[in-house]
């Protein structure tokens, strides 16, 4: 039988939590309110009635921590309801990738260069733009400048000709804004008059925006020289250079 308290619990201020927040139950405070006033609730229906009531402040506290555990449950389950949802979503609809900032040129020139002298660093030119994205001729028109940071690969061809009967070098290497590249030469021997070399170059080079590349060659006789010809039944024009661009990011 619940015994009435001569001093029952007083009301629960409201700044006291209704829910402990370490456990997730019911706090001390109004748990002991609520049985305080219960157990007086009690007393004064044995008082009116007469017969005895069994004491149910512990199934009282028993359905209040069992609603408590049911409502967290429920908010976990819909929780995860939520998580499955997004999952799902992202499967389907995948997170859009960040696009790629493709930069790329392709350039020629349809004259042949000569050296003014011998042994003398000679800037090759470009007269012609094929194709460009960020990649651009600057000026002068040997430089090739890049408006975006990135690993660029330059790939170059150059048609070579002697005039002269004697062998004679030829030089060819890059400069990245003004400075000689290192280990970047390359050497050919041109046989006689009228031996037209082909010679390939291909590097790869790390530049910032606003930076330019320039192909740099020196020859031991002037009459070594890049060769350009016109079109000719069945080919196509011969530039005096062809140069590739493209970022690799």
């Amino acid at each position: 039988m619940v015994t009435p308290s001569a001093n029952p619990t007083p009301i629960t201020p409201p700044r006291v939590p209704f829910f402990d927040e370490r456990s997730g139950l019911i706090s001390r405070e109004w748990y002991m309110f609520f049985l305080s006033l219960f157990a007086n609730t009690a007393s004064a229906d044995l008082l009116l009635k007469g017969p005895a009531v069994q004491d149910t402040s512990g199934e009282l506290a028993n359905a209040i921590q069992t609603a408590q555990l049911a409502a967290q449950l429920g908010a976990t389950q819909a929780e995860v309801a939520d998580l499955q949802t997004t999952v799902q979503g992202l499967a389907l609809a995948p997170p859009p990738l960040p696009l790629k900032r493709t930069r790329y040129g392709q350039f020629y020139d349809t004259t042949t260069q000569v050296a003014a002298a011998i042994n003398t660093a000679t800037a090759i030119t470009f007269n012609t733009t094929d194709l460009s994205k960020g990649v651009t001729i600057g000026s002068p028109t040997s430089r090739v400048v890049v408006d975006s940071e990135g690993i660029y690969n330059f790939q170059t061809s150059i048609q070579l000709d002697s005039t002269v009967a004697t062998a004679e070098e030829f030089y060819l290497w890059f400069r990245v804004n003004g400075v000689d590249v290192t280990n970047s030469a390359s050497q050919a021997r041109v046989q006689g008059n009228n031996a037209e070399v082909f010679l390939a170059l291909n590097l790869f080079f790390s530049l910032k925006a606003g930076d330019y590349v320039e192909l740099m060659f020196s020859v031991s006789n002037t009459g070594v020289q890049l060769l350009a010809s016109g079109a000719v039944a069945p080919h196509p024009g011969i530039p005096s250079i062809i140069l590739t661009v493209s970022d690799n990011l």
